[in-house]
């Protein structure tokens, strides 16, 4: 008996250009991956394997606030909104409002903790320490 090989649906044009755009946006969070790695490597291994996680969170945090942000700046932040038919319409916030502001927060957060992490500058090496200019603007005054 021969099995009968069940042809392959073809993609419509929306699930076409669906796959353009996360194509696109997964080349983007790759990018920014790519840059936080060269920020960060510079970290013990130890801490760069626990980075790692928060690297590619943030990456892909970072692309969604700049959609989101589009978006707020196309469409604004605010909408009109009504209850039930007949009901007085009134603004609130839109949902990607909402959403941009707790991703946002989050971000800040793994930045935060990121960032942390570097290395301090040394201020043993620092060839203006114990200079910040006060010398020098008492003796232009005298």
């Amino acid at each position: 008996m021969e099995v009968s090989k069940i042809p392959k649906a073809k993609k419509t044009d929306d699930e076409k250009q669906k796959n353009k755009e996360v194509g696109a946006v997964k080349a983007r969070v790759t990018r920014e991956i790519t840059r936080l790695e060269k920020i960060f490597a510079k970290l013990p291994n130890g801490e760069k394997a626990a980075v790692d996680g928060l690297i590619k969170r943030a990456a892909h945090m970072r692309v969604t606030l700049e959609d989101y942000e589009q978006d707020i700046l196309f469409n604004g932040s605010v909408e009109l909104f009504q209850q039930k038919a007949g009901a007085p319409s009134f603004e609130r916030a839109r949902p990607v409002a909402m959403l941009y502001n707790s991703v946002n927060t989050s971000y800040q957060k793994i930045i935060k903790q990121l960032t942390d992490l570097l290395p301090k500058a040394d201020p043993t090496n620092d060839p203006n320490k114990g200079n910040d200019g006060f010398d020098d603007f008492v003796d232009k005054k005298s």
